[in-house]
């Protein structure tokens, strides 16, 4: 089979292989990268923009990441059902006026049999922190991978 392992119906481990795989791939900040894990005409909701398909998904993440400089994220699986997966996450990033940001969210994915992701939605809230503040600095070493990140 053609795509992008693992398949679904998705059980423990490939779930969480899942979410980790797309963990590193964000935190490449490469927008083409990110792109190819999901369908040609994949759908999102992503706070208050709606996207359409890989081009919009580039478009969306080239202007994202033009915004939200130094960007490190930490992704948990929350939980799984055949082709479902729910995640919680933090990121953090800066602004280019210096001021840092702690995001949190949940995400909603759908996939196709290929295992690609066909549909996210995903609900974010900012908190305003310090530099000292911070707690996500770049990628998870590996020995962190599946270690369940603090929420504060």
């Amino acid at each position: 089979m053609t795509g992008r392992p693992p398949y679904p119906p998705f059980d423990e481990d490939t779930a969480k292989q899942k979410v980790q795989a797309a963990e590193d791939a964000w935190n490449t900040r490469d927008p083409e990268r990110v792109s190819l894990a999901y369908t040609e005409d994949s759908v999102w909701r992503n706070r208050d923009r709606f996207v359409t398909g890989r081009a919009a998904i580039v478009e969306f993440l080239t202007q994202k990441w033009e915004r939200e400089l130094d960007y490190a994220l930490r992704k948990e699986l929350w939980s799984y059902t055949g082709n479902r997966i729910a995640v919680r996450f933090q990121y953090e990033c800066h602004d280019q006026d210096g001021q840092w940001y702690r995001s949190y969210g949940n995400e909603l994915w759908e996939f196709s049999d290929e295992g690609l992701m066909r549909r996210r939605e995903a609900s974010i809230n900012d908190l305003k922190i310090t530099e000292a503040d911070r707690r996500i600095f770049g990628p998870r070493p590996a020995e962190e991978h599946g270690v369940l990140f603090p929420i504060q």
